[in-house]
């Protein structure tokens, strides 16, 4: 079933044009992921798709009658409203009827009211919507349903954004970088949810371990041509690979052909026949496919860095609290020359601070941070470039000045380093607010390099960078001699890059793991999670309190004394099975098989928790 068909659509701005005659079809239960480089107008189409901006040529149709949402990567929510008031404030029928239910229950006195609402709630079917949109706020950390929006930060914005979409349960769902602002907790629940829910998707997203789990068919934007790959991120590599070396291979004959073609050309021939006519027509066509050339140039990084001493960054019994939440509890620690060190743990664990701490931007409480003559910093944050008005990319990085010392006492001009970065010249003298949320991310990525850090902090550093540049950069963090510590929700950048994990649990508690991340998931998913899950119900149930006298019948006691043994021997199969990825020499096909035995465990898991949860709140506290 076609969903929308975009027919021939172009967009510029001014002298820019992003892209020029797409077109492509959107089918139910298809779940795209559109791959692009930065700055050729992923958001641009996103929001066409969205109907918030429109094409300067060509049509995007809709089936009649489709429910979509769009999840932008800048939510638009009203801040006078409370979180509640947002989800409620949605068309979905269902809601409504959960609304008047909820009132009803407030005032139990109007017996009619109630009775009303508790027939509506059964006539739609409400009750297990309930449930699960009231799951869908617990998981995205949205408990606080009277919070006003205003209160919000950012990233509780773009969760809110997410949650409301999720709930309004669209035939269409449009994502433009999903996993942003989510911590590691949340991006796995929400794939496991695209996983067993029947949404269809078109999204963009850097994450490539989302795109691998969550996308069955990829589109790429290449050079201005459409490209469509009926697979996950493994597919979509091995296939583009074999398309670049045929492209290459078609273009070789081209211009042999090519050569002996402009040979008979410069004899003059006179069209005097029909073959003749037909060989000067397809001339120009020739020389085209002959000078083809694919602009695949990428971000080059070849810096200058000091050589670190025997003494880098001590912490000596630092400790840092806010109010009552404890960030640091006397933590003592001594970074090693050569150490790539993760960070990672839930939103609000202390992570950013700690990097503050570090950085000397934020003092501890007690305790004190040693640093090494020597160490030069490099910090990467997530609140990026401010730019003067009217400031021109060339002149944020010729506040460092105008030539950049390199390697071997070399040095290149402002200029040259920012065309490494993939600003070409034109682009240079453009104005920084002009530049897509990627390009900006790239430029503020140069501004901290080109200081030669020789101990590397990046928070978050993979957010709006497409695939091309995360690829470059993940090459040269691998060579990178100096220290280097990442705090990232990218799973697949950290499996590459760290050597051991600063795992932020809460409360002051910092463990140090020794291996990347997908080595900490196995070894966290086999501990017993039941104390975790029952920790959850019992807050979600505190959150979520409601009147019911309802007890469990003889069968559902038995059901629930049964289901934590029957999740505990799930979740062990699901370690047991995460374990034979790590092997490196599995095939496409044998990696596709393996998922899709996980994917089925996955869902085992979540269906019970969810009875388990459904018992619980069936019981009486």
């Amino acid at each position: 079933m076609n969903y929308l068909t975009v027919e021939s659509i172009a967009k510029s701005y001014g002298e820019l044009t992003l892209f020029k005659d797409i077109s492509f079809s959107v089918h139910k239960d298809q779940k795209i992921a559109f791959v692009a480089k930065n700055g050729t107008g992923k958001t641009s189409i996103l929001n066409i798709l969205a109907k918030l901006d429109s094409p300067d040529a060509g049509n995007v149709v809709f089936r009649k009658d489709i429910k979509v949402s769009f999840l932008p990567q800048e939510p638009y929510l009203d801040s006078n409203l409370t979180i509640e008031d947002t989800i409620f404030s949605s068309d979905s029928e269902i809601l409504k009827v959960i609304k008047q239910y909820e009132k009803a229950i407030l005032n139990p006195e109007d017996t009619d009211a109630y009775q009303k609402a508790f027939e509506d709630m059964d006539i739609h079917n409400a009750w297990d919507f309930e449930t699960q949109y009231k799951q869908i706020l617990f998981k995205l950390k949205l408990e606080n349903l009277n919070q006003k929006v205003s209160a919000l930060s950012g990233g509780q914005k773009k969760r809110l954004s997410l949650a409301n979409a999720l709930i309004n349960k669209p035939d269409l769902l449009i994502l433009d970088e999903p996993t942003n602002h989510l911590d590691l907790e949340m991006i796995e629940w929400l794939e496991s949810f695209f996983a067993k829910e029947n949404i269809t998707l078109f999204m963009v997203t850097h994450d490539r371990y989302f795109l691998e789990r969550v996308c069955n068919e990829i589109i790429e934007l290449d050079h201005g041509e459409l490209y469509s790959y009926k697979g996950n991120y493994s597919y979509y590599l091995e296939k583009k690979e074999a398309r670049v070396v045929q492209t290459e291979v078609e273009t070789n004959k081209a211009k042999q052909l090519y050569k002996k073609e402009l040979t008979w050309m410069r004899r003059q021939p006179k069209a005097r026949t029909t073959k003749s006519k037909s060989r000067i027509d397809d001339f120009a066509d020739i020389k085209h496919r002959a000078h083809q050339r694919r602009n695949d140039h990428e971000v080059q990084l070849e810096l200058n860095m000091e050589r670190l001493g025997s003494k880098i960054i001590e912490l000596k019994k630092v400790s840092k609290a806010y109010k009552d939440k404890t960030i640091l509890d006397k933590f003592d620690y001594m970074f090693q020359k050569g150490e790539r060190a993760g960070i990672i743990g839930k939103n609000g664990t202390g992570k950013s601070t700690f990097l503050n701490i570090l950085t000397q931007t934020a003092q501890p409480d007690s305790g004190k941070v040693v640093i090494g003559e020597t160490v030069k910093i490099g910090y990467y944050t997530q609140a990026g470039i401010t730019p003067k008005p009217n400031q021109k990319v060339i002149d944020i990085v010729r506040e460092f000045g105008d030539y950049i010392p390199l390697k071997k006492g070399r040095q290149i001009s402002a200029q040259q380093l920012l065309e490494r970065f993939l600003f070409d010249r034109k682009k240079q003298y453009d104005f920084v607010e002009k530049l897509s949320g990627g390009e900006r991310k790239r430029l503020y990525l140069c501004t901290v390099l080109i200081q030669n850090p020789n101990f590397l902090i990046l928070d978050e550093p993979t957010n709006d960078l497409d695939i091309v540049t995360l690829n470059v950069l993940e090459n040269f963090l691998l060579d990178f001699p100096g220290c280097l510590i990442v705090v990232s929700h990218d799973r697949y950048f950290m499996d590459k890059i760290v050597d051991h994990l600063f795992v932020f649990r809460g409360e002051g508690v910092i463990e140090d793991f020794p291996g990347n991340y997908s080595d900490f998931r196995a070894y966290d998913d086999s501990k017993p999670v039941i104390s975790e899950t029952t920790d959850a119900v019992k807050k979600e149930k505190s959150n979520w309190k409601k009147d019911s006298n309802n007890k469990l019948s003889y069968n559902e006691q038995k059901e629930y004394k049964n289901i934590e043994s029957k999740i505990k021997s799930l979740e062990f199969d699901k370690v047991e099975l995460e374990k034979k990825f790590l092997n490196p020499e599995l095939t496409t096909e044998e990696i596709n098989t393996l998922s899709n035995e996980l994917q089925v465990i996955i869902d085992a898991i979540e269906e019970k928790e969810m009875r388990w949860l459904e018992l619980s709140e069936k019981m009486e506290d």
